[in-house]
């Protein structure tokens, strides 16, 4: 197969993935709200792509949700090729990708974060993962969304979830604060051995958090809430800000190769407090 119809298989299932994701959404509301949608050129000079970003706010549901959709190429900052796998002798590079952050209205639900990605430089491999933030410990949905990831990951190679998992608890790790993010999940990249294998499991990533998010919703949508669980989940929102502004590296890919701003900073919460 070659490359542009990995491209367009790759770009086309991203896209097709964020509607699916956004007709859930909508679903999941149960009201006559509406996502927002910004489309937007990498460079308005000449064609770089560029992509589409929704912002859903003050649902029943959510108090913030944001599908993001991309697809942009062009050529790597000298200061940024060396750190891109395939980047260093040539900068040109294509990549599509889509991202979710939902930030809930309900305290007790907890904050969740998606993405998958292709990218393409002198290689090409796909990226992504998700985790799960909650304000409030729940051991039970714990174990459940851990068993749904291990049964997905197992589907497609044994020895995936425990790598992924173990990466994904060192990569949303807070240093500063000596505590991790939420309760993890899977984080992979640089997968690149056989892309018909590979783009598989990405698919199935992404249906698989389709079925995970749904399914947490729909069970604590009705659970009561207090102000101090609010107040919690207000925290617990910082330092996921913290985690994103300072560590997070599709944050700084982002930024650095001209994406959208306002897209790129979509995953920030609506409202978050410091101690």
């Amino acid at each position: 197969m070659d490359l542009d119809t990995k491209k367009n298989l790759a770009s086309y299932w991203f896209k097709t993935l964020q509607n699916a994701f956004c007709e859930s959404i909508i679903e999941l509301e149960n009201s006559k709200i509406e996502f927002k949608s910004t489309t937007w050129k990498r460079n308005k000079k000449k064609d770089e792509g560029g992509g589409e970003y929704r912002i859903l706010k003050n649902g029943n549901v959510f108090d913030k949700v944001g599908v993001n959709f991309s697809k942009v190429y062009g050529k790597f900052p000298k200061r940024f090729q060396k750190n891109i796998l395939g980047a260093k002798k040539n900068p040109n590079f294509w990549a599509s990708g889509i991202s979710v952050v939902m930030h809930m209205k309900n305290p007790l639900i907890p904050a969740m974060h998606f993405n998958t990605r292709y990218i393409c430089t002198t290689q090409d491999w796909f990226g992504g993962g998700m985790d799960v933030t909650p304000s409030k410990k729940d051991e039970i949905e714990k174990k459940e969304f851990h068993k749904i990831l291990r049964n997905m990951c197992n589907r497609h190679n044994k020895t995936y979830y425990s790598k992924y998992k173990k990466w994904c608890d060192e990569y949303f790790y807070l240093p500063h604060r000596k505590e991790p993010r939420g309760i993890g999940g899977i984080f992979f990249d640089y997968k690149k051995d056989n892309f018909y294998k590979d783009f598989k499991f990405v698919r199935d990533v992404g249906i698989t958090f389709q079925f995970i998010f749904k399914k947490i919703i729909k069970k604590k949508i009705k659970k009561k809430w207090t102000v101090k669980d609010k107040e919690i989940q207000f925290i617990k929102r910082g330092r996921y800000a913290e985690f994103n502004l300072l560590y997070d590296r599709g944050t700084k890919f982002g930024l650095q190769t001209g994406g959208n701003v306002d897209g790129i900073l979509m995953s920030l919460p609506p409202l978050a407090k410091w101690k």
